[in-house]
């Protein structure tokens, strides 16, 4: 398999992100700068109010910087049509939530499909694909369950599958095992370093977790909406 390590995957340029205005006014990102190399794995660190998980979103396409450039690959994301926006995010990207975001009255694979049906694929392929992933999680046997009826371990799983499900290249976590007990905390964990590893998935994840942290190739040290340190081997 050919390294692509040292091609950037995503960028951010001066990055600025303010909500609200004049005195009710949070600067959630002050000018933020930071390449994502292909194949990396990187923990975003802070405190609650750190602007880590604003950095996330503005990388992961879900919301616009007020100032500052976003690139994927090299494109510039701000000289895009919102519709290619989206379709890029769901071509690309794979996302993983502390909150869960299922459908409890559905199916697992319904689910798990969600994202190739909005990407228009057959009916026979998505299901294909669907089924795929959710053995790559192992949870083949739970296809036909209610989403409600799984354990909180195995609903992230079902997340997982659905963030692997149109092959992304990067995925994007948020405090992905917050509502897990540790046990389960550190499969789910384990289970999306394989992903980098095995499938040279770029990893992007936002924790508080020091330990967590840890394992990435680089931690990036968020304190009011800037960089104040980065670390790890590839920093």
């Amino acid at each position: 398999m050919p390294d692509h390590r040292h091609a950037t995957a995503i960028s951010a340029i001066n990055v600025r992100k303010t909500y609200g205005k004049k005195e009710n006014a949070f600067h959630a990102l002050r000018g933020v700068s930071l390449d994502i190399r292909q194949g990396e794995s990187v923990a975003i660190v802070g405190k609650s109010g750190s602007g880590k998980s604003t950095l996330m979103h503005v990388l992961a396409l879900l919301d616009s910087p007020d100032e500052g450039t976003v690139l994927f690959g090299d494109n510039d994301v701000s000289a895009m049509r919102t519709a290619d926006v989206n379709k890029m995010r769901n071509t690309h990207y794979g996302f993983v939530f502390q909150q869960f975001f299922l459908n409890g009255r559905q199916s697992v694979l319904d689910n798990v499909m969600l994202p190739l049906v909005i990407g228009g694929m057959s009916p026979s392929k998505r299901k294909q694909q669907a089924r795929a992933a959710l053995e790559a999680v192992g949870l083949s046997d739970k296809v036909k369950n209610r989403a409600n009826d799984l354990s909180g371990g195995q609903k992230q799983r079902v997340v997982i599958a659905r963030a692997l499900v149109n092959n992304p290249s990067i995925i994007f976590a948020d405090e992905p095992t917050g509502n897990l007990d540790t046990q389960t905390g550190h499969q789910v964990e384990q289970m999306l370093f394989d992903l980098n590893k095995q499938k040279g998935i770029t990893l992007i994840v936002v924790t508080h977790d020091p330990e967590f942290a840890a394992r990435f190739d680089r931690q990036i040290y968020l304190v009011d909406g800037q960089i104040v340190s980065q670390t790890g081997a590839a920093a």
